[in-house]
């Protein structure tokens, strides 16, 4: 090899290496923002519309969380507002839950009800659906995430042990239900939403 090749050479790799150093980099690892496609689960838990209204409950101002039937944002604070509403917080593992779910779902069918609002917690959705479908619940339904906090709990501060149910009153009261801390039927639901 001569001499001018060996140049040409060295000076060929030193461009490629300063094309190479210029060119624009994306560093971030990628990854699927996109969760999993529920459409089929959805469709299969045939969950009602979440509530939606007017106004605002004051401690649930500002809370917005994701409806389970239809993945559309729902704010809280504004879709319980000028409703007596049983919020009931619960999660796929929760022996107790799926025991509580079918009386829940039975008062709330009954004539007379107070709208019942199903809150899931810690555990997926996809899980939280499958639970739904097969104990034939179809009440509307929030998804609070599947960590250890969301922004339903973070306003409502349930204790650790669940189920946890709430009373929303028409003029914006929450009211943690202590007795009976799980329903075994729908006469203690109607009790308790009559009592208020």
């Amino acid at each position: 090899m001569t001499r001018a090749t060996k140049w040409a050479l060295a000076v060929g790799v030193l461009i490629l290496g300063v094309i190479i150093a210029v060119l624009p980099r994306d560093n971030t690892p990628s990854r699927n923002t996109a969760g999993p496609d529920l459409s089929a689960a959805r469709a299969s838990a045939a969950l009602a519309p979440c509530p939606r209204g007017t106004g605002e409950v004051a401690q649930l101002k500002d809370v917005s969380t994701q409806c389970l039937g239809d993945g559309a944002t729902v704010d809280l604070g504004t879709a319980l507002a000028g409703h007596t509403t049983l919020v009931n917080i619960w999660a796929t593992w929760c022996e107790p839950c799926k025991t509580e779910l079918p009386v829940l779902a039975q008062y709330a069918a009954e004539p007379g009800a107070a709208q019942v609002l199903e809150v899931q917690v810690a555990s997926s959705e996809s899980d939280g659906l499958a639970l739904l479908t097969k104990l034939g619940v179809h009440l509307p339904s929030v998804f609070d995430g599947d960590g250890q906090s969301g922004p339903v709990r973070s306003a409502l501060k349930p204790p650790p042990s669940l189920p946890a149910s709430y009373l929303v009153t028409a003029d914006g009261q929450v009211h943690f239900i202590e007795n009976p801390r799980v329903f075994h039927n729908s006469d203690e639901v109607r009790k308790v939403v009559e009592g208020s």
